[in-house]
């Protein structure tokens, strides 16, 4: 995969983006809030590391009955997502806590799941958020060998039957980090002459190596040290675990962009996205519906729109946003994609799944968005 430059230009020059940051900000004054998590987020936050860590000690206390490990297992797995949503996706995005440190230690709460921080800013933070659903650059859409999850992805034979097979794979989402990680720093570095990302310096590698040796010592040898457990019987576990994190996780990142009515865009040939950066997002994002504790669970990322809008906003604040994101679409006419429940969501996203497998031409998905109306 080869980065080039991707630019936003808003031909209309639309001052959608200025109009929605000054009714956010008149909201937070007038609220006396802070934009951050506070001390319900930390709360929340001690809850989901509890939630895989003493699963984690009860394995390891080797008391346990191999039924109980088990299901212990599948909770570390629901523990892993929760840090994923809750924890550290908004400690990445620096909107965790007011205190850097306390973002900077919630962020690394990401080495316990076998990822690496960096590689998610990257991937995540500047990537998705910044070229979303731009083919070759959103990493979330992009190099998927055996899924078509962008027009722009040559379509194979055997993606017809990709919304069968899609969840399946989805369950391994969080099997790759061990190796990801090491290719996505080498691929970097290779395309440091895009400007577009940065190759790691000697002491990111050295975490990086470093990290992954903690998290197999971690997850691996102290559990078959410290139990009873037989390597199988540890395996299992294993991936008992991280199938249930990896399905989680990417159903609900997997409903926020590849869903009917999130569109594709594509850039010209001097590689320009004729759309400010603001609406692009708003276009090719979507909301869903979903009991309150099930939003509270997955961090918010229910309010998709209001989250790649503000990243730096902490996802507690989403759900008031939302209010002030939508009339502001809707005075500029902008269509704001929120499907009506869970199940909609996933039963759109499956629909998506199925067009994309069919081979349908880039044409009919991949759109030069729209202009937008002025506001006087």
């Amino acid at each position: 995969m080869s980065k080039c430059r991707v630019k936003f230009s808003n031909k209309d020059k639309s001052n959608f983006f200025q109009v929605l940051r000054e009714r956010v900000e008149l909201h937070f004054k007038e609220s006396d809030r802070s934009k951050f998590g506070g001390t319900s987020l930390v709360i929340k936050g001690i809850f989901m590391i509890s939630l895989f860590l003493v699963p984690y000690a009860l394995i390891l206390s080797n008391t346990c009955p191999l039924w109980l490990m088990t299901l212990l297992a599948f909770i570390m797995g629901i523990g892993i997502s929760g840090i994923g949503m809750s924890v550290m996706h908004d400690a990445n995005h620096g909107s965790f806590s007011a205190i850097s440190w306390v973002n900077t230690l919630s962020s690394s709460s990401l080495y316990l799941l076998g990822g690496n921080v960096l590689n998610w800013r990257v991937q995540h933070n500047t990537l998705h958020h910044t070229y979303t659903n731009i083919h070759d650059m959103d990493e979330d859409i992009t190099g998927k060998p055996l899924l078509r999850l962008s027009p722009s992805e040559r379509p194979k034979q055997y993606h017809q039957y990709q919304h069968i097979y899609a969840f399946l794979l989805y369950g391994l989402m969080t099997f790759s980090f061990f190796v990801k990680d090491f290719r996505q720093a080498y691929r970097y570095s290779r395309e440091k002459e895009s400007k577009v990302v940065k190759p790691f310096t000697r002491m990111e590698l050295t975490v990086l190596f470093l990290s992954k040796l903690f998290y197999l010592v971690f997850i691996a040898v102290l559990p078959i040290w410290l139990t009873d457990l037989t390597f199988v019987q540890w395996l299992i576990g294993f991936c008992i675990m991280h199938f249930t994190a990896g399905l989680i996780l990417s159903i609900i990142f997997q409903m926020a962009h590849i869903v009917e009515g999130a569109e594709h865009a594509m850039p010209d040939e001097q590689g320009t996205v004729h759309n400010a950066w603001a609406i692009h997002q708003v276009r090719t994002t979507a909301n869903f519906g979903c009991p309150v504790w099930v939003s509270w669970f997955i961090g918010g990322l229910d309010f998709q729109v209001e989250h790649h809008l503000f990243p730096n906003i902490s996802h507690v604040h989403y759900r008031a946003l939302s209010k002030i994101v939508r009339r502001t679409a809707e005075d500029f006419d902008i269509p704001y994609n929120a499907k009506s429940s869970l199940l909609d969501a996933l039963r759109s996203h499956v629909n998506m799944l199925k067009e994309l497998g069919n081979g349908n031409a880039y044409h009919e998905f991949a759109v030069q968005e729209a202009p937008v109306n002025q506001l006087s």
